[in-house]
């Protein structure tokens, strides 16, 4: 590589994620316009499902185990749940714009755009039972996507799993921080349990935060409005440490399930699922067992 190479390759890296973005798409013959119509509607599911989905285990699944990451992260944290679930279980992790293999395209700033879009790709793998689980920013989207697929009448869950993150109609306790200095912000990660060594690491730290920023403003800026509550059964996990949300704040999410519901809290910090990510796929590979081994159960419509 040339001394002139490596020096385009620095100024590209340092560029904010929405320019390197367009000048992805500029090298690809494509218009900023065009690629943002590509990246974020509904033109041909068999395509965007291979874009929008990371998908493991079985491939004739009983039951797709859909999975939303929290801030900040992508389809990777959910790699390895393949192994510890039931195996007529497909798990099919969402990888969203701004990371990992989507990390060229620009993330989602706001929650209703994003739930309109995966409405649009998710539809067409809803042809057999399926669960929700979401963690953090994750469980809000998969609950507010749940009531979009109501809304339209397409299928819905059959139950929701949602972690670490307060019921839907609480306010937000804390300040908003997607606009904060960086070190400001770092500072706030740390209590949240984001190690020393990825704090610290300023070239990583330059390629993460923008998306991290995009996720928490997607979060900071949601806006609750009063609906029914979900027919389907609603399990809610928390960690015993989360600096962030309490058990007080999860229970309250019974409001949202018009059917059973359960809180179970286990062993870490806000990122328990990462601490006890052995007790937390024993408990959902519980229910899961549960749907394909009760015979009878119509999916709710």
């Amino acid at each position: 590589m040339t001394g002139t190479e490596d020096r385009i390759r620095a100024r590209v890296a340092d560029l904010p994620p929405e320019q390197r973005a367009r000048l992805a798409e500029r090298l690809r013959g494509r218009s900023p316009e065009t690629a943002a119509a590509h990246n974020h509607t509904a033109a041909g599911p068999d395509r965007h499902s291979a874009v929008w989905f990371v998908r493991h285990g079985c491939a004739d699944p009983a039951v797709r185990l859909f999975c939303f990451p929290y801030a900040g992260s992508g389809a990777s944290v959910f790699r390895a749940w393949g192994n510890h679930l039931p195996a007529d279980v497909e798990v099919c992790a969402i990888q969203l714009p701004g990371r990992e293999s989507r990390a060229a395209e620009p993330a989602y700033r706001r929650l209703v755009a994003l739930v309109s879009d995966l409405q649009a790709v998710i539809t067409p793998l809803l042809d057999r039972p399926f669960v929700f689980f979401g963690h953090s920013m994750g469980a809000l989207v998969a609950f507010e996507l749940a009531r979009q697929l109501r809304q339209f009448g397409v299928p819905q869950p059959e139950r929701l799993c949602l972690a670490a993150f307060r019921a839907p109609q609480l306010p937000n306790p804390n300040i908003r921080i997607y606009h904060l200095p960086d070190e400001v912000l770092k500072s706030v990660l740390a209590k949240d349990g984001t190690p020393r060594e990825v704090l610290d690491d300023d070239e990583l730290m330059r390629a993460w935060l923008p998306m991290l920023r995009a996720d928490i403003e997607l979060c900071d800026t949601y806006q609750y409005t009063l609906e029914s509550p979900l027919p389907m059964p609603v399990s809610v996990f928390g960690g015993t440490h989360d600096m962030r949300v309490g058990r007080a704040d999860l229970e309250q999410w019974k409001m949202q399930a018009g059917n059973e519901f359960d809180l179970t809290m286990l062993p870490g910090s806000h990122f328990f699922l990462r601490d006890s990510a052995d007790l937390l796929l024993a408990h959902l590979s519980t229910e899961l067992q549960s749907m394909t081994t009760y015979e009878g159960a119509p999916p709710h419509e």
